[in-house]
């Protein structure tokens, strides 16, 4: 396998918006608004933890990652004094160097905070794009004197918005979506494969990129933490082009570790938006944490390819006696129950034992990414289905599935025509979908599942 680094140009990432400011103007609150406009679809899947640091938002044909800093605020028993001036700075600080556009943050209700002018004063060294928001404006008289009280700060209009009411949002968002870079990244190459290597620290990814690619193209070290950015790399695996994304590893809680931990942890959840199949990695000697699981659940929000990578497997077997890989793959799937659809591989890095299981397996997976069903075996498998197991009636009303299709792959996506959407209960949707992958193959990729009322003009398959 030959390898040479990836061309910056070529970074296939959405642009990153990170909003700032000092505590308790509201950024989180903002934040939350902000994604609740978001139009990626999201699962309501037990067990995947939504406590994220970041979204991929859609305005007005846009795709962006808002962030929220508000988790590298000092702990809350540093109410005042330097350290929190200190962290505030740092925070922006961060966010200017790693962000496009930077939501600056200011609270309209309390008026103007010598922090302000700090936060203000790195931002304008940096030279990055600044939206200036003026939050709690919901008041009239706070909305009126945003523009005298905070027109010093030299970032021209606010935006006056009220996050937790939801007042003023699509004007933010406007403004934002203005101040983006242009479009200019090309599309990935016909054929290329974007791999996302991610999971906690210190568990052998840029040992597993290394391996992969057969040289030392990144750095290895036993010190968590080693590696603080994302690395491209391409390499050849037959036929296929493959853009390896090595990451920075994930702390259960960045923050604690300062604004570069915390902004390396970005860039690792970063990653997984702009691959098609994140490899996630961890210790085989330490089984499924919280982290792990967090980890597939941002993949999987993000309907991207999912396998899951046992590593220092070596070690397992000379000190955990003769386990099968299938027993410890049901260990895996029963901590990562949402993921089960993810195939798990056991392998070791250093010793590259087992490492010639992994590509095969990703190219399976990249296949059932454009697997596409035809029209007649889908509504067959899924007539069998509703046929062997009719839903529940719901008010007295029964759910009907007229036909189902097929309009899109990369990944899969059916939509169900129905006579009333609204009759689709939760349980019954995950049945189907497990049916539908007990029929075709689609092992380690999200599927999405759609139900439209079916119009009277609408024709399709009995």
């Amino acid at each position: 396998m030959q390898a040479v680094k990836a061309p910056a140009g070529g970074m296939l990432r959405p642009p990153t918006v990170a909003i700032v400011g000092r505590p308790n103007v509201g950024k989180s609150a903002l934040f939350n608004r902000l994604i609740g406009r978001r139009l990626a679809i999201v699962e309501d899947t037990p067990g995947v933890t939504r406590d994220r640091l970041y979204a991929l938002c859609d305005w007005r044909g846009r795709v962006f990652s808002v962030v929220d800093t508000a988790g590298i605020d000092p702990d809350a028993d540093v109410a005042h004094g330097p350290e929190l001036a200190d962290a505030t700075r740092r925070q922006a600080e961060a966010a200017a160097e790693e962000s496009d556009v930077v939501v600056f943050v200011v609270d309209a209700q309390n008026g103007l905070h010598p922090l302000d002018d700090d936060v203000a004063a790195i931002l304008r060294r940096k030279r990055r794009p600044i939206v200036l928001v003026a939050n709690k404006a919901e008041a009239p008289d706070a909305a009126s004197s945003i523009h005298a009280e905070f027109a010093a700060l030299g970032f021209g209009e606010p935006v006056a918005v009220s996050a937790i009411h939801g007042e003023g949002t699509g004007d933010l968002l406007d403004r934002i979506v203005e101040r983006l870079p242009a479009q200019e990244l090309p599309a990935a190459p016909e054929g290329e494969l974007a791999l996302a290597i991610i999971g906690r620290p210190n568990v052998g990814k840029s040992s597993l990129l290394n391996a992969l690619l057969g040289e030392e193209r990144a750095l290895v070290s036993d010190l968590p933490g080693t590696t603080r950015d994302a690395v491209d790399t391409l390499f050849r695996w037959h036929e296929r082009t493959i853009r390896l994304i090595d990451t920075a590893g994930v702390r259960k809680k960045p923050q604690a570790h300062g604004a570069i931990e915390y902004y390396a942890a970005l860039r690792s959840l970063a990653a997984v938006a702009r691959c098609d199949i994140a490899l996630l990695v961890f210790d085989a000697m330490i089984g499924v944490t919280a982290q792990d699981r967090r980890l597939a659940g941002i993949a999987i929000e993000e309907r991207k390819g999912l396998i899951i990578v046992g590593n220092k497997w070596d070690l397992v077997r000379e000190q955990e006696g003769d386990y099968s890989q299938g027993e410890l793959a049901n260990v895996v799937h029963e901590a990562i129950p949402f993921a089960r659809f993810a195939p798990i591989t056991f392998l070791s890095a250093k010793s590259q034992r087992r490492l010639g299981s992994l590509m095969p397996l990703v190219d399976r997976v990249a296949q059932n990414l454009d697997r596409r069903i035809a029209t007649a075996p889908l509504n067959a498998a899924v007539r069998e289905t509703v046929l062997a197991h009719p839903p529940a009636a719901i008010g007295g009303r029964l759910l009907k599935i007229y036909y189902v299709s097929q309009p899109a792959t990369h990944p899969p996506v059916f939509v169900f025509h129905c006579n009333d959407p609204d009759l689709v209960q939760p349980h019954y949707k995950r049945f189907i979908e497990n049916a539908i992958r007990q029929h075709f193959d689609f092992e380690g990729v999200p599927i999405t599942l759609g139900f439209r009322p079916r119009r009277d003009r609408e024709e399709g398959p009995e």
